[in-house]
């Protein structure tokens, strides 16, 4: 009866953007922390935007997770675990961090130095949430550490794409949809439940994202990432999860010595699908 894991995809998509709608309206007209303006940075246009998407996009999938139907306990909470670290530490981040130290090696460096930099503090958090969150739907020490480097890792990886309006969220539907198409095809609802509830969240908010309004910012990147990571340990068997680990691996790796939006410019699919939805480059910030 395949039709069991087309429902659970369905609620969970349908659930988590419609909670993802309303905690966006809400938090616009009343932020979770300060005022609007706590809120406003200024985007690669030098425009203001907001970074209210992210806990829009955080509080959506969380309460998607608590609601939607046919989720064991251990994956609700493994999920509610996922998201809160993930979306949590990197609100802390967006609104105290410094950009002073980047990436990795940045990060690491200023902590052998003796400093510890917001980063370096959402890093190790998430490491330590992923691995909470994987203990609950793992079988053993092994799967435990391989799962939580997936959730930890996707977060991370979500979070180098947002960039420019949308990014972040195409390459979180370029990679969740293989994830729900295994769920689908094996007719398994957890697996299939999973991998829709972050993309429901995350493409319900994408007109924002795109129309450079909002974006997600690290509480919602890391956030979708971080749920990602989660519905790949749950859908995939062993080499699955190893060879997609590797992948977020090479890739955080490359991100050190590589500007993706320049891999992403030099190549015309990856500019095409990049700028597919957006306001052209040249375009004044008046004529939207």
């Amino acid at each position: 009866m395949a039709r069991r894991a087309f429902l659970g995809a369905l609620a969970g998509a349908f659930l988590g953007a419609a909670a993802a709608r309303a905690a966006y309206a809400a938090f616009t007209r009343r932020p979770p922390v300060g005022d609007a303006e706590t809120w406003e940075r200024t985007n690669h246009r030098g425009e203001p935007i907001t970074l209210l998407e992210g806990p829009a996009v955080v509080a959506g999938a969380g309460v998607a997770a608590a609601v939607v139907p046919g989720l064991p306990a251990r994956v609700r909470a493994a999920v509610l675990l996922a998201v809160a670290g993930a979306g949590g530490l990197g609100a802390y981040d967006d609104l105290y961090g410094a950009t002073s130290s980047k990436g990795f090696k940045g990060h690491l460096s200023a902590l052998a130095k003796g400093e510890v930099t917001s980063g370096a503090v959402k890093l190790l958090g998430i490491g330590v949430t992923g691995l909470a969150a994987a203990a609950a739907t793992s079988r053993g020490p092994v799967d435990t550490a391989v799962n939580g480097a997936l959730v930890a890792g996707g977060a991370n990886l979500a979070n180098l794409f947002d960039l420019r309006p949308g990014r972040a969220v195409k390459a979180g539907l370029l990679a969740g949809a293989p994830l729900l198409a295994v769920g689908l095809r094996r007719d398994t609802p957890v697996p299939a439940t999973l991998a829709a509830l972050p993309i429901g969240a995350a493409v319900a908010l994408l007109p924002e994202d795109l129309g450079e309004r909002a974006m997600l910012g690290d509480a919602g990147a890391n956030a979708l990432g971080a749920l990602l990571g989660l519905a790949a340990s749950v859908t995939l068997g062993r080499p699955g999860r190893l060879a997609v680990l590797g992948t977020v691996v090479a890739l955080t790796a490359a991100s050190e010595k590589i500007s993706f939006t320049r891999v992403i410019a030099g190549n015309p699919l990856l500019n095409r699908i990049d700028m597919l939805g957006r306001r052209p480059v040249e375009q004044a910030p008046g004529d939207r």
